[in-house]
């Protein structure tokens, strides 16, 4: 089984924001798959289902962001899975261009505050991920309110693509195929 994790924030204020990219890609698998993700449980709204022939959970976890290892770290033990093996958190990245990705089996926070809080909870920083980008946040902003803000209509465009790429992504590595998500993803897109 996989427990696939979108990290943002719960209310509807956030909705579309930069910070809850992982929020967006969960709604999109739970599309294509057809899993609902409306159950309450683990601190999260969960579903579900099967991708790719595997039992996967889809979780959105409603702690806030900087929470997000509480709920998680609830799941992981409740359902017994190898966060090292069996987890894939997937969230914004403001070091990527709008809508690229960067794939990774292990890795530090990088200075992102719900990843941090998922590492201390688990205690371990080796889980997959799918680090989602939102764009390098312009000078002279305050990162909590770039984060926080929406995306321009180029910008949503690109964000698109992302979110189908992030899909296609977790279902490689939910099929043991981390690998070949990497090395199709994991490239600097020409613009």
């Amino acid at each position: 089984m996989f427990i696939i994790a979108g990290l943002g924030n719960p209310d509807r204020q956030y909705e579309g924001t930069r910070h809850n990219v992982g929020f967006d890609v969960i709604d999109r698998l739970s599309e294509k798959y057809n899993i609902s993700v409306d159950t309450k449980k683990h601190r999260a709204y969960i579903g579900k289902g099967i991708i790719e022939g595997q039992k996967v959970i889809l979780a959105k976890p409603q702690t806030y962001m900087n929470l997000s290892g509480e709920s998680i770290r609830s799941m992981v033990d409740y359902y017994k899975i190898d966060p090292e093996q069996e987890l894939l958190v997937i969230y914004d990245d403001i070091n990527l261009g709008v809508g690229q990705l960067r794939i990774r089996e292990k890795g530090s926070a990088g200075g992102h505050n719900g990843i941090k809080n998922i590492i201390a909870h688990l205690g371990t920083q080796v889980f997959p991920r799918i680090r989602v980008g939102v764009g390098e946040k312009p000078k002279g902003y305050d990162l909590a309110d770039y984060v926080l803000g929406h995306f321009s209509k180029a910008e949503k465009e690109l964000m698109d693509e992302g979110y189908d790429n992030a899909v296609h992504a977790a279902g490689l590595i939910v099929s043991g195929e981390i690998k070949e998500a990497m090395n199709e993803y994991n490239r600097k897109k020409s613009l």
